[in-house]
């Protein structure tokens, strides 16, 4: 019987697609799942890909199933159930055997794996692209040592999505938990990148007074210029799609409350250890865990007369606003994951980073050629001072100000777009205002600051009372 050059474990929506990913370039793949109806069902509904699936019912067989040294892939719930599942494989793998996390993990924990001394070989990889993306094409963002990525790479670049150029979107980000790191951040920005599409959203729906359908049309428009990307295009077929069970607009029968699986939130709890400040990310953060407190929102409405109230703005100032926020999100997001690099001693590459997004993950955007052109020219530079960027903003930068402001003043929430637009106002302002924070400090707490003019007296007249 022909030996599958890699395994997978945990048949659910994710590592039932990649599996058949897999399988459809041309490798052989051996599959597991705890229940064993779930693999007999997946593999009687492979179709013609079944000849090149081997179902396995135990853990030892599986293992039996693939050629040395052993590749498996572990597509389960991040956590205990990762920890459980090395455990398990732990006394049927050899020294050489890779296991490889491709699921959601915290990328702590992907360093506490990688540093335990584990029997076997480990990886920690990124998957994006949901489960479209992981049947036709994910980016993947793989960490661990090179040469076990060097390994997989055939498999994983096979299996990506291509960039327009014909680049797989898949590449090794760095040591240990780097690959779960990159793909967290990603996460981040996708959370903002919603969060700030769904705040111009509703300035069209409560602002402007659009129907579901025109909003539709304005984002497909918008998706045709420097907005394309997925999450543009997406939203453009949400808002024009009806409910097949009352014909409505499929937005209108929607309950506003957000759910989210934790990496947003992770980003911003990481970006605090880092002092990397990611506004835009923790605004989105926020705004999801507001989002589901229903009731107390439905009582502030009662008790404040919070009806959002209309507004004069034009599409093309909405669609500018949309454009500097999105830059902003991004400029954020790669400052975190160089900062990263520099705490943790990881050589990460940030134009390579900006090219794997340019495919097949959640946040593909046209913007990334021009990120990986920027970053490629000074990684250390932040991305909204790239010269491409800073004229992109500096044209925009009057219409997010515009939308903001009259958003704000009008009674609509828009805390992502507003807090792009700070950071950006505190990132060109050469002397802030964080003197009176020092000065309170010292005052209370003899903490002390250094002058503006280097003198050595770091403590106020208020120190001797």
């Amino acid at each position: 019987m022909t030996k599958a050059e890699i395994g997978l474990i945990g048949l659910g929506t994710m590592g039932a697609a990649l599996a058949l990913n897999i399988a459809e370039k041309g490798f052989p793949i051996a599959v597991w799942n705890r229940t064993a109806e779930v693999t007999r069902r997946f593999h009687a509904q492979a179709g013609a890909l079944a000849d090149r699936v081997i179902p396995t019912e135990s853990l030892a067989e599986l293992v039996a199933a693939i050629a040395p040294p052993r590749a498996i892939i572990l597509m389960v719930p991040a956590g205990p159930a990762v920890d459980d599942q090395i455990a398990a494989l732990a006394p049927l793998l050899g020294p050489e055997d890779l296991v490889i996390d491709a699921g959601n993990a915290n990328f702590h924990d992907t360093n506490r794996r990688a540093a335990a001394g584990l029997p076997m070989r480990f990886l920690g990889m990124g998957v994006s692209g949901g489960e479209e993306g992981a049947r036709h094409g994910p980016a993947i963002m793989g960490g661990g040592a090179r040469a076990d990525w060097d390994r997989i790479a055939p498999v994983m670049q096979a299996i990506a999505a291509r960039a327009e150029d014909g680049t797989p979107c898949a590449t090794w980000m760095g040591e240990a938990g780097a690959g779960h790191f990159v793909k967290t951040v990603h996460n981040g920005i996708e959370y903002a990148d919603m969060q700030m599409i769904a705040e111009v959203y509703g300035l069209m729906r409560d602002g402007l007074g659009m129907p579901a359908a025109a909003i539709g049309e304005t984002f497909a428009g918008w998706n045709r210029g420097a907005l394309k990307s997925y999450l543009v295009e997406i939203s453009a077929a949400v808002a024009a799609a009806s409910d097949p069970l009352t014909g409505a607009p499929m937005l209108d029968v929607i309950l506003d409350a957000a759910g989210q699986k934790g990496t947003g939130r992770w980003t911003a709890i990481e970006a605090q250890h880092l002092a990397a400040p990611i506004p835009v990310i923790e605004a989105a953060v926020m705004a999801r865990n507001v989002s589901a407190r229903i009731d107390e929102r439905k009582a502030g409405e009662a008790r404040f007369a919070a009806a959002p109230q209309a507004l004069e703005l034009a599409l093309p100032e909405l669609e500018a606003a949309l454009i500097a926020g999105k830059i902003l999100c991004y400029a954020q997001g790669f400052a975190m994951i160089e900062a990263a690099g520099r705490a943790f001693g990881w050589q990460l590459d940030l134009p390579g980073i900006a090219r794997v997004w340019r495919a097949g993950c959640i946040i593909r955007s046209a913007m990334l050629n021009n990120m990986a052109t920027a970053l490629a020219e000074d990684p250390s530079r932040n991305l909204a001072l790239a010269p491409f960027f800073a004229e992109k903003l500096e044209t925009a930068m009057p219409a997010l100000r515009a939308v903001v402001a009259q958003g704000v003043l009008h009674g609509h929430a828009l805390p992502a777009l507003a807090s792009g637009l700070g950071w950006f106002d505190m990132m060109r302002t050469g002397r802030g205002t964080a003197n009176m924070i020092q000065a309170q400090r010292d005052f209370f707490g003899a903490h002390g600051f250094d002058r503006l003019d280097g003198r050595d007296s770091h403590h106020g007249p208020w120190a001797a009372k």
